[in-house]
């Protein structure tokens, strides 16, 4: 009672700080307002998350929702200060729950086993008694050898006694600082976050074909430079046969710094590129209605002969078949071509779903026959002559969407997640195994008294004691 009398304001925060109590209670904080987090876009537009709150609270009640969720932070939440401080608090309680369980935890991993009396081993809730016939000399092989089939054998310890001998040994005394590899883990992946959110960035980036940039921009247009230069120099589309679901979209990018080409690579939505600690993902595409008419047309032309002949052509741009007097002229281009029941031709999509350009051809000045070529129909590539036509791509009128995302806290996090695992595998699949084995002569019998402590998984460590005793029995029934 005096104790507590002279304990200081400081001891008493401490104390605080120390209790699994406020550990919940702030864990539970940073849950609660983390799941609203997930349901509310980060540093997105107004309307956006009105229109989630709508879905939830109804229009009537979504703007009041809004306003006071926008006025506690929850826009941007894991920016504001309250949720940082959370982070704090709950790092702190963390630590101080360590350091002052330590010491004792340290004690019992750093305490030397030793011989125990017999009236302690008896009071041990696992305890095991056997009587064998013969002298302690002959059973402690019998012993010896029930260790050994247990794994205790590489450390336990042997002690003459006065009437027999005593063994002792101890595992996994280490195992006991389980909880504080798990509690170091998640105080990186804290830290990673922390770092990520105020040294990283999340961003987009929508580049055109041919065109680069230096700077992606966040969900509200800020700027965010990149330090070198990301340039497209392709994109295509693979849909699902003849319909217009995408099934794989591709980006060739390249990497520039100071002038010079210091990366290339092609990325899929599942392979991104990342240089410097920034990582770029191929998130959507999307038509540019402005450069339809500057795009380069690139034809594959193959005469009757076999002869091939790359083309970059533009809208209005003629060329000649090789080896022939025909020669075709670009009249006019569709992203998404498509012919109704009665024959007009129309433009169904606002993408290159199915690019068609359509080709007047002539012979000697001489007009011949015209018609659509379509990318992805090979049919119409075939001229009655037996030249081919190849539709390979119109360039330039597409941009790659990207997502940009730099966390220099990732690997940090990363770290956190590897020794997370460690901690917890060691703190529930690991245990400090204690055993003491007495062989006391009686008579001329042996007793042997076998005592064990678990500080967990006991009922898995009681079997290997009753395998102990079941070994050493068999020592009598083969004497």
């Amino acid at each position: 009672m005096e104790q507590g009398k002279n304990r200081t304001f400081i001891d008493k925060i401490w104390d605080s700080f120390a209790s699994v109590k406020l550990a919940i209670v702030i864990f539970a904080l940073i849950s609660l307002t983390s799941i609203v987090g997930t349901i509310l876009e980060q540093r997105a537009e107004s309307a956006k998350n009105i229109q989630i709150l709508t879905r939830l609270f109804g229009e009537s009640l979504a703007p009041w929702i809004f306003n006071i969720f926008d006025k506690l932070g929850f826009m941007d939440m894991y920016h504001s200060w309250w949720f940082i401080a959370l982070l704090i608090l709950f790092s702190a309680n963390i630590v101080i729950c360590s350091l002052d369980r330590l010491p004792r935890i340290w004690k019992l991993v750093r305490e030397p086993i030793g011989p125990m009396t017999e009236e302690k081993l008896n009071k041990f809730i696992i305890n095991r008694e056997v009587i064998l016939k013969g002298k302690p000399d002959k059973v402690k092989d019998a012993v010896t050898t029930a260790l050994k089939s247990v794994r205790f054998n590489y450390n336990y310890t042997e002690s003459k006694e006065e009437r027999g001998y005593q063994f002792f040994s101890q595992k996994g005394n280490y195992s006991r600082l389980g909880i504080y590899v798990t509690h170091f883990s998640i105080l990186l992946i804290l830290l990673g976050a922390v770092i990520g959110v105020f040294f990283g960035f999340k961003g987009h980036l929508n580049l055109p074909e041919g065109s680069l940039s230096d700077a992606a921009y966040s969900d509200r247009n800020e700027v965010k430079p990149l330090g070198f230069d990301i340039r497209c120099d392709n994109f295509d589309v693979e849909f699902y046969g003849e319909s217009d679901m995408p099934k794989e979209y591709k980006s060739w990018l390249t990497v520039i710094k100071n002038g010079n080409v210091v990366m290339k690579k092609s990325i899929t939505v599942n392979d991104p590129l990342t240089y410097e600690g920034i990582t770029f993902y191929q998130s959507n595409y999307g038509l540019i209605s402005d450069r339809l008419v500057r795009g380069i047309f690139i034809f594959r032309v193959i005469s009757s002969d076999g002869k091939t002949s790359d083309l970059n052509l533009r809208l209005g741009d003629t060329f000649q078949i090789p080896g022939t007097n025909i020669s075709g002229k670009i009249i006019d281009f569709s992203p998404a071509l498509k012919i109704d029941e009665n024959g007009h031709v129309f433009t169904y999509a606002n993408q290159m779903n199915n690019p068609a350009v359509y080709i007047d051809f002539s012979e000697s000045g001489k007009r011949k026959y015209s018609g659509w070529i379509l990318k992805r129909h090979p049919e119409t590539w075939q001229l009655p002559e037996g030249p081919m036509v190849e539709f390979v791509d119109y360039w330039g009128v597409e941009f790659t969407g990207l997502q940009v995302r730099k966390d220099p806290g990732v690997w940090i996090v990363y770290l956190g997640c590897i020794t997370i695992s460690i901690g917890l595998f060691t703190a529930f699949f690991m245990s400090h195994r204690r055993i003491w084995v007495r062989i006391v002569e009686e008579k001329n019998n042996t007793r042997v008294v076998v005592g064990a402590t678990s500080n967990k998984n006991r009922a898995a460590f009681e079997k290997k004691v009753d395998r102990i005793i079941s070994l050493i029995k068999k020592y009598e029934g083969g004497n």
